[in-house]
């Protein structure tokens, strides 16, 4: 069952680096999860950078930050690294967390259709629970909306 806002989001947990990511251990904390198409391509890394460069403000706003995508860990520690991100990234191989948040499409790319990630963003409150989402995310911009709504939400 895909997720709502108001609406508790499921306990999952998922292979991450820096070790598994288990949901309910975040509780007491605000939670953005971002997930992205591609490890080192470039949307994905301006993304990924904006969060990155915000990261403090993030963590001003008792929020953390984790990005997700179908990528292995071995890429995803090499990208991590490459770009000195602060936070996890997720695994999600199987595509389970990916589901929970419905954020696989039907994309076209030079006229072939294939499935993939569409480029979201969900704020999840200190209780679990969903409280906004972004979706067909457009990278410029998207890093400073996310931060106020962190920040509004911290304040509430």
């Amino acid at each position: 069952m895909a997720i709502a806002i108001d609406s508790p989001v499921a306990d999952f947990s998922a292979p991450a680096t820096g070790g598994d990511f288990d949901l309910a251990a975040h509780k007491g904390k605000q939670l953005v999860i971002y997930f992205y198409p591609k490890d080192n391509t470039p949307g994905c890394t301006t993304q990924g950078q904006g969060f990155r460069d915000a990261h403090e403000a993030f963590a001003a706003a008792n929020t953390v930050i984790v990005g997700v995508s179908r990528d292995s860990l071995k890429t995803h520690e090499n990208f991590k690294a490459k770009q000195g991100f602060p936070f996890e990234l997720i695994s999600d191989k199987d595509e389970s967390v990916c589901g929970l948040f419905d954020v696989i499409k039907l994309k076209k790319l030079y006229g072939k259709e294939y499935l993939g990630i569409d480029r979201s963003t969900f704020l999840i409150d200190k209780h679990g629970v969903l409280r906004q989402e972004w979706r067909g995310v457009k990278v410029p911009g998207h890093v400073d909306a996310v931060l106020a709504a962190a920040q509004a939400l911290n304040k509430a």
